[in-house]
């Protein structure tokens, strides 16, 4: 049995995601990037991201050339950074980074400097599915900020986390039986 696309769009906007600008072009004038909400973590040894990226994006071409990309986590007020990096602003390829304050990151790759979090990759693997590539970045360099409101995207809108609670240790056994009862 097959899902029709249109009902997996919409079970899927209703998933919210960290939104990231992916990053890609050692040199002015040969520089990219896109919005995703496909890039998490993989794993931490060594410290290494996964993204899904469309190969029909002009930045799937540049960080195969590139082999390397950064990966830029947004806050709340990068949502106008977001939809540009989108291609909804009608602006393209390097003259996205007239918008935002950037740097070099140890690869070359466009690092966001006010970035919630932002990791600096090279390509370590490589898979390809029928539309996407999913991009496997061994971590060269971190950045981030404790005092940033992430930005996510949900139904079809960008939002930020408005109920956060204190951090509880997973080790804690009334805290874990009072996270539990809240739910309940």
């Amino acid at each position: 049995m097959t899902v029709d696309a249109k009902d997996f769009k919409q079970a899927m906007r209703q998933c919210a995601g960290a939104v990231a600008l992916v990053t890609v072009g050692a040199e002015h004038g040969k520089r990219t990037g896109l919005t995703v909400t496909s890039a998490c973590s993989l794993s931490d040894n060594p410290p290494s991201l996964i993204v899904c990226v469309n190969r029909n994006a002009s930045a799937h071409t540049r960080i195969r050339e590139e082999g390397a990309f950064a990966i830029n986590f947004l806050h709340e007020d990068h949502a106008l950074l977001a939809l540009t990096f989108s291609g909804q602003k009608g602006v393209n390829g390097d003259d996205r980074f007239a918008f935002g304050q950037w740097t070099r990151g140890e690869t070359g790759a466009p690092v966001l400097t006010d970035a919630v979090a932002a990791f600096d990759c090279v390509l370590a693997q490589e898979f390809e599915t029928t539309t996407h590539s999913i991009f496997v970045g061994e971590v060269r360099g971190a950045s981030h900020t404790a005092t940033a409101t992430p930005l996510v995207y949900l139904r079809s809108n960008f939002h930020t986390p408005q109920e956060m609670r204190e951090a509880i240790a997973l080790g804690d056994l009334d805290a874990r039986h009072l996270s539990w009862t809240d739910f309940s």
